[in-house]
């Protein structure tokens, strides 16, 4: 079997950068009102500014494979070697073909492997899995993954205008309805990340040898937390297609929901999984230079760190790193854009070992990698 290096890593962080205090110029306001939670949702997740495709002057200047193929064109190669192209991304821009075969059409470059892998937060680090695999089997010697998430186009306050109009009196009866609705889209953000993985190291400079991936799911236990294209009755997602399209737009079937009450369950799949995970592979705390951990606001920094060190993962804060407050939740892209600031920052030194952490709210799911730099 062979060794799988990433060998270049890249970014894509549509348009200007926008604060805090810009959000609702870009997505708006529902019903012409301020959001009520907006400050709340931001001084807890700590996100000082993020990327949207959408520009000030509410013009949508990207789409999701277009962003995605702007990432991999940063990559420098030539196109045409791509042996294996594997996408993934929480939302396409259609329900179907998939998004890896738009992003495809976007580079224009040689016939090859296609492969798109869904989900949410999880989808990047499934898609570089599947790049892993081809590699090491000898399937591919070149291969590119990518994950990427454009959220400001189905976040904005168009999309809740019907929806608001249907139940402005149930949001003021029961504020905690209103509360899910708005919850994500101050939590969200936009971006693409590539990597480029081949079955030999750079020839100079450093590269990222991987040394396992691993993906655990938890929803044998745990129902639906974060969903779109769905309802949520009795812990049972009803999909759109029981519905009809005027009940599409009176309940913003297709916008992003998540059962809030749900979200501290993250804490404890995530140090159920990385227990067993590091225990299967022989994975000391001390082995672990850096741990980047992709989590969707600060309000979980701590308390998974604390959770972690009572069941005896005790990896020190200084070796944390995100920037999730400069760049944004990004989703299934975070992963790829905080590697690519480290590594393309010049923070890792040959020997460093890199753990990276993914979980995914979606069906609760999570995800550990370990790299090695050489």
């Amino acid at each position: 079997m062979n060794s799988v290096y990433i060998n270049k890593i890249t970014k894509f962080l549509p348009n200007e950068p926008i604060s805090n205090d810009e959000m609702e110029l870009v997505l708006g306001k529902i019903g012409g009102k301020p959001s009520k939670a907006r400050r709340i949702i931001l001084r807890s997740n700590g996100i000082k500014q993020r990327y949207y495709v959408i520009d000030k002057e509410q013009n949508i200047c990207y789409n999701n494979a277009q962003i995605t193929a702007n990432a991999i064109r940063d990559l420098g190669i030539d196109l045409d070697d791509i042996e294996c192209l594997v996408c993934g991304t929480t939302m396409a821009d259609q329900i179907m073909p998939n998004h890896a075969v738009m992003v495809h059409g976007e580079l224009k470059s040689q016939p090859c492997e296609v492969v798109a892998t869904a989900g949410i937060c999880l989808s990047g680090i499934t898609a570089l899995k599947y790049a892993y695999q081809s590699i090491k089997s000898g399937d591919s010697s070149l291969a590119v993954s990518t994950g990427s998430e454009v959220a400001s186009t189905i976040l904005h306050a168009k999309n809740f205008e019907k929806e608001s109009e249907f139940l402005e009196d149930e949001f003021k009866n029961r504020p905690e309805i209103a509360f899910e609705k708005d919850f994500l889209r101050w939590m969200l953000s936009d971006g693409a990340g590539a990597m480029l993985l081949q079955d030999r190291p750079n020839p100079d400079g450093l590269s990222l040898r991987i040394e396992w991936i691993d993906i655990l799911s938890f929803a044998n236990e745990l129902d639906a937390c974060m969903y779109a294209g769905a309802i949520k009755e009795d812990g049972r997602l009803k999909g759109y297609k029981e519905f009809t399209q005027d009940e599409w737009i009176e309940n913003s079937i297709f916008t992003v929901k998540q059962d809030v009450r749900l979200l501290n369950n993250m804490v404890s799949v995530g140090v159920k999984s990385m227990k067993s995970i590091m225990e299967k592979r022989g994975l000391k705390s001390e082995d672990v230079d850096w741990f980047l951990s992709h989590y969707s606001s600060n309000y979980f920094k701590d308390k998974s760190y604390d959770a972690l060190y009572k069941a005896g993962v005790k990896i020190p804060k200084e070796r944390w790193f995100s920037n999730l407050t400069t760049c944004g939740n990004t989703g299934s892209a975070s992963i790829y854009i905080m590697l690519e600031e480290l590594v393309n920052g010049g923070k890792v030194s040959k020997g460093d070992k890199i753990l990276c952490y993914v979980p995914e709210s979606g069906r609760f799911s999570s995800s550990l990698t370990l790299l090695e730099v050489v």
